[in-house]
């Protein structure tokens, strides 16, 4: 199963990339054929619809007032098709897209850090992923992008958004952000970096807990959970915190293996029902009930796979959801690359996923056991800085920065934008304990200032309201 990336990978801004998708290594067209013929149908063009495409590319090679390479309208057609489905996760890539596609799934790949996906012909974060440039600049879930270095992606689909987005790395992506409840777009100014590849964190805290925090689920997450569920089992782990906020996702049998390393032998991790209705059920192998107790950490930015382990730990292994209601994807993605034949390969949609309970969570997400919400500082839009910020303005840039001052500890006693009196007086307190110039008004120096104390604040693991819930959780049971 797949989304559309944000991250660039060889210097692409947003690509295809890992959200949960069925591998089929030799998916090739006798596979396709197979499921044409079983669908009760015959497979390719009949005579006269093949008749009317190669009249309209007559049409085009003879009387169109400009040359066009056939490549180019071969990729056409395809891509029509493609988005005829009216699916945004069933694709047409080319072969450069298709590459990129894969290095994704072996979790390589430079740029921003943040998936993408079209919602009512927008483009959608579905997630900014942790330590990435996206996610440094203040980037969300749910986040719309307007544009890019000004260019709009108004009316684009996902591969024309691609194309307006490239850019090698080190370069600027100057993004403008419609963000609900935000009555102004935000400006975001980022730096295309590599991203970590590194997909699995684990650390023992004193009181006993364990925290694994997994970032996707690529080709390598499964050895690297192993390793490190055993090291904190060894050290006498008492319970288990998963993390998977601002996870988008990765490739199914992944998770799959993941999740079942929590969970009795024969129980249901996850079942995919094809467009029939048909549900073929993954039962957990190898794998076994714990002992000790077990929360799963979510976010809006928690995304298929992330989804799929959440819910098969929540319904069949006992373990509780903390946090906020997930994404929502429910769907299965197939990826054939042989039956085309030149390197391009075709993304499509081709089941359902439910829970183990068979639940559909498509566009819903998963329901928290206990919803917490994130603190003001940790979702707040960094400040977009074209003037001097002064007294008697009114503007979203001061929004930002009265709830980063007051989250801070220092209060401009409002939050709605206004630059009145007592938000003079806050930011002359935090200039003054900063060192600055006490002028009251929010410069450059004092913007940089305030935004590198949030992110110290969003740093300190003792701020982190959802991780601490589900500490005490798992330390209760």
């Amino acid at each position: 199963m797949t989304f559309v990336l944000l991250t660039m990978i060889a210097s692409v801004l947003v690509t295809m990339t890992i959200a949960d998708r069925l591998i089929i290594p030799d998916a090739g067209s006798k596979k396709v054929v197979a499921a044409a013929a079983d669908a009760g149908g015959t497979p390719g063009f009949k005579k006269e619809e093949l008749a009317k495409l190669n009249a309209v590319l007559e049409l085009i090679e003879t009387r169109y007032y400009e040359k066009v390479e056939r490549e180019e309208l071969l990729d056409g057609a395809v891509s029509g098709m493609m988005e005829a489905l009216d699916d945004p996760y069933s694709v047409y890539m080319e072969k450069d897209d298709a590459l990129h596609f894969s290095e994704s799934i072996e979790g390589s790949f430079t740029g921003i850090g943040a998936e993408v996906t079209t919602e009512n012909g927008k483009i959608v974060v579905v997630a900014p992923i942790k330590g990435s440039p996206a996610e440094k600049s203040g980037l969300l879930a749910k986040d719309v992008l307007i544009s890019v270095n000004g260019d709009s992606l108004a009316g684009l689909n996902l591969q024309q958004a691609v194309g307006k987005i490239r850019g090698p790395k080190g370069t600027k992506a100057k993004l403008l952000v419609q963000r609900s409840g935000v009555t102004e777009p935000i400006q975001l100014v980022l730096i295309r970096d590599d991203i970590d590849v590194e997909t699995v964190y684990g650390a023992l805290r004193p009181d006993g807990v364990g925290v694994i925090e997994i970032r996707q689920f690529s080709l390598h997450t499964a050895k690297r959970f192993k390793e490190e569920l055993a090291k904190l089992e060894q050290s006498g782990m008492k319970g288990l915190v998963l993390d998977v906020r601002n996870n988008p996702g990765g490739v199914l049998p992944i998770v799959v293996e993941i999740s079942q390393l929590l969970m009795k032998e024969g129980t249901t991790v996850v079942q995919v029902e094809d467009r029939d209705g048909n549900r073929d059920k993954t039962l957990a192998k190898g794998g076994e009930a714990k002992s000790y107790p077990i929360a799963v950490l979510t976010n809006k930015g928690s995304a298929s796979a992330s989804e799929i382990l959440a819910g098969a730990l929540q319904e069949a292994a006992g373990a509780k959801v903390i946090g906020e209601q997930s994404f929502g994807k429910g769907t299965v993605q197939v990826s054939y690359n042989k039956a085309l034949g030149d390197g391009s390969l075709v993304k499509m949609t081709i089941a359902k996923w439910l829970t183990p309970n068979g639940n559909w969570i498509h566009e819903k997400g998963i329901t928290p056991d206990l919803v917490v919400e994130p603190p003001d500082l940790y979702t707040v839009a960094r400040i977009s800085l074209q003037e001097t910020l002064k007294q008697d303005t009114l503007s979203e840039a001061v929004r930002s920065a009265q709830i980063m001052l007051h989250g801070l500890g220092y209060e401009p006693k409002r939050e709605d934008g206004y630059f009145g009196d007592e938000t003079v007086s806050a930011v002359r307190k935090f200039q003054n304990d900063k060192g600055l110039p006490s002028t009251g008004e929010i410069d450059t120096k004092t913007a940089q200032k305030l935004e590198q104390a949030v992110i110290e604040w969003i740093q300190n693991k003792e701020h982190d309201v959802q991780l601490l819930e589900a500490i005490r959780a798992v330390s209760r049971k």
